[in-house]
């Protein structure tokens, strides 16, 4: 792993730091016990900022650009989730974060997932909202669609490079293509492409840390069934969920998601110290 250093570069509360030679934007605000958040695929700190506002009355905070997204530099290579791992591992290490409560939000959960199950370092208390982690079970239509997009992908490299079938191209993958899949850059895709095949139930039994699970029960992008599965593999684990609300429940039940996040962590708190 290459040298990784602090920048001192300043925007108000936006900070840097350099890892593995790319620069990480994030924001630390409040005093108290760290909490990390991390946000979800094609978003940002921002998405994470709700949470951040009531959290730091009472914690220190940091909000993170993942690598890839936000501020934050892309990756050179396509990345698997290990390397989501490794890189949560390298960030704490060089801002000297220590038993940290990590909250992770869809891919942001994935990467806790994935460094908590690996036992990269000691961790205090993890919240998982809405997320990613388990390949989802597949219906006939999926596989029916995805078949059918590679056949297609196949055929258009040996077909005549001519603008209509370039026009025709360009429809079929505007089709067959996930709204994530086609608004990412070219090294996000392959990335999105190996971590969504790659299951993280196998390390769940491994974490210790006490794990507050939340969900909303409408979310198509990481079903409420996940959540269950996560529940029963991970020890000592609670599930919340949200009749009604979608894959970002925690801003779509704000007010209730922040009363329960104050009683997960209600002795944590600065003023309990």
């Amino acid at each position: 792993m290459k040298t990784s250093k602090i920048l001192l570069n300043r925007e108000g509360e936006k900070l840097e730091v350099e890892i593995n030679g790319k620069k990480i934007n994030y924001e630390v605000t409040g005093e108290g016990n760290p909490i990390v958040l991390l946000h979800g695929w094609l978003a940002s700190l921002e998405t994470m900022a709700p949470l951040a506002r009531h959290l730091e009355k009472n914690f220190k905070v940091y909000s993170i650009d993942i690598i890839g997204f936000g501020k934050s530099e892309l990756p050179d290579q396509p990345l698997n989730t290990n390397d989501f791992g490794d890189f949560l591992k390298a960030l704490l290490d060089k801002l000297e974060i220590k038993n940290p409560i990590l909250i992770g939000h869809s891919n942001g959960g994935r990467i806790i997932l994935n460094y908590a199950g690996r036992n990269l370092g000691k961790i205090n208390k993890i919240v998982l909202i809405d997320s990613a982690g388990i390949v989802p079970k597949r219906k006939l239509k999926y596989y029916i669609r995805v078949y059918t997009f590679k056949i297609l992908k196949n055929l258009f490299k040996i077909l005549p490079k001519t603008e209509m079938f370039n026009n025709m191209k360009e429809r079929v993958f505007a089709k067959f293509g996930s709204s994530d899949y086609k608004n990412s850059p070219d090294v996000l895709k392959k990335t999105m492409s190996i971590i969504i095949n790659e299951d993280q139930k196998h390390l769940m039994p491994n974490i210790k840390a006490p794990t507050l699970l939340i969900w909303g029960e409408q979310d198509t992008a990481t079903p409420v069934e996940d959540g269950k599965t996560m529940e029963k593999l991970i020890p000592g684990s609670g599930l919340v969920t949200y009749e009604g609300a979608g894959h970002f429940s925690y801003l779509e039940r704000l007010s209730n998601c922040l009363l329960v996040l104050d009683e997960f962590l209600k002795n944590d708190r600065k003023d309990i110290q």
